[in-house]
């Protein structure tokens, strides 16, 4: 079972298009291991406090509750306790021990998952950045998902893809570049190479017993693991081609890429991304492929220009440079229950004491952005009257050049 700090919990983190499906179809093998296709629920708890339109009204009233009233520890316990009954659920289902969550975009939500489960397990599977967008290009010719590098990279309008292959990859370079006895790093050409070998390690980092023949994943394709795997229809469309990994894409990035959407992509990512990546060697054919030397720094601009845009649609906020925390959460939190007990240890001094406060802040906040309105209000009305006084005097000197006109018109009849 996975305790409130997240022991027996795996979080499989990546960018988009990087192998995450490949990793995943091989570990659900394992007796001791529940994992399927994305799930993402994280996100959905994430952003239940950003209040967006809802059909049936209220997102003033929903904005006040969960920003102005609900304190930030209630609502960061509530969700734990609902996601521990997710996964905890899904493990009473299978006879597991483990739960793999496997969701890229979680790069969306990285202080957010350290506050909820500090103990899970977090493998970091990276890959060859060339050979993420190669894969996501050749996804889209296959099946007519839109990926247009030469047009959306550097388009400033809004593309989740775009900030996937930008913003998420250094999200998660900055998250995993503290170390940590709870994070793993599982390179796609090693898994693809050596699957076996790799494999043992990462049930050696996990405390899992290695059990033979995980990277034959196309002899377990009629268990019920598998049917719920391939049912849910998300991930990597050509996993289910093959039975077993292979290193066909590793490569493939030289033919499926031109010269341009190259230069594009690395100088965008800067020369440093690879060499941190270990992926020296393929940044410097991509210099020979193109003719180009790439500077050491990503293109910051473009950058902030994309994690404005996230914040923007989204409303999220992160913490720059954020590293990964593994603290437990502190005892004396309001929350105490172990899993399938909702039972709470509240003090309710401590709990009204808290939402007064947060109400009052809100209608603070509120107050001060009504002065603020009223103000813009009443400047606007005064350089208005301002506008009107100043034609006056135009409009008196209009009169009377009007009368005289009339005046002399009727003389010369």
């Amino acid at each position: 079972m996975i305790d409130r700090n997240g022991n027996n919990l795996i979080f499989l983190l990546c960018a988009p298009r990087s192998g995450s499906s490949l990793a995943t179809v091989m570990l659900q093998n394992h007796s001791k291991i529940f994992a399927t296709q994305e799930m993402w629920f994280l996100m959905s708890l994430y952003d239940m406090k950003l209040t967006p339109h809802r059909a049936y009204g209220g997102t003033g009233i929903l904005n006040q509750f969960f920003n102005g009233v609900l304190p930030g520890e209630t609502y960061e316990q509530a969700c734990r306790a609902f996601a521990l009954q997710v996964y905890n659920g899904l493990l009473q289902s299978s006879g597991a021990d483990m739960v793999v969550d496997k969701s890229p975009r979680y790069y969306y939500l990285l202080e957010f998952l350290d506050a909820l489960f500090p103990h899970s397990r977090r493998i970091w599977l990276i890959r060859n950045p060339l050979s993420v967008i190669a894969s996501y290009k050749k996804v889209y010719q296959d099946t007519n998902d839109r990926f247009n590098l030469k047009e959306d990279l550097l388009n400033p309008k809004f593309d989740i893809k775009m900030i996937d292959i930008t913003v998420g990859l250094l999200r998660y370079m900055d998250y995993f570049s503290g170390g940590s006895s709870y994070a793993y790093r599982l390179s796609y050409e090693s898994m693809v190479a050596r699957p076996e070998e790799e494999l043992r390690m990462l049930c050696r980092f996990l405390g899992l017993t290695y059990e033979e023949g995980l990277d034959k994943y196309g002899d377990f394709m009629n268990t019920a693991k598998a049917d719920l795997y391939y049912s849910m229809g998300v991930g990597d469309p050509f996993v289910a081609q093959h039975t077993q990994p292979h290193l066909g894409s590793v490569d493939s990035w030289k033919e499926v890429l031109d010269k341009r959407e190259i230069e594009m992509y690395c100088r965008v990512l800067g020369a440093e991304v690879f060499h941190k990546l270990g992926y020296s060697r393929q940044l410097a054919e991509a210099e020979s492929l193109t003719g180009a030397s790439f500077e050491m720094k990503p293109d910051m601009e473009l950058i902030q220009m994309r994690t404005r845009q996230l914040a923007g649609a989204t409303g999220c906020r992160w913490e720059e440079n954020y590293r990964m925390k593994t603290d437990a959460p502190a005892e004396g939190r309001l929350f105490q229950a172990e899993p399938g007990d909702m039972r709470t240890m509240i003090n309710p001094q401590v709990l009204q004491l808290q939402i007064t406060l947060r109400s009052l802040e809100k209608r603070l906040e509120k107050s001060y952005a009504t002065q603020k309105h009223l103000a813009a209000q009443l400047d606007a009305v005064k350089k208005k009257i301002n506008r009107l006084k100043s034609m006056i005097p135009f409009g008196r000197h209009l009169s009377q050049w009007a009368s005289n006109y009339l005046i002399h018109s009727g003389r010369k009849k």
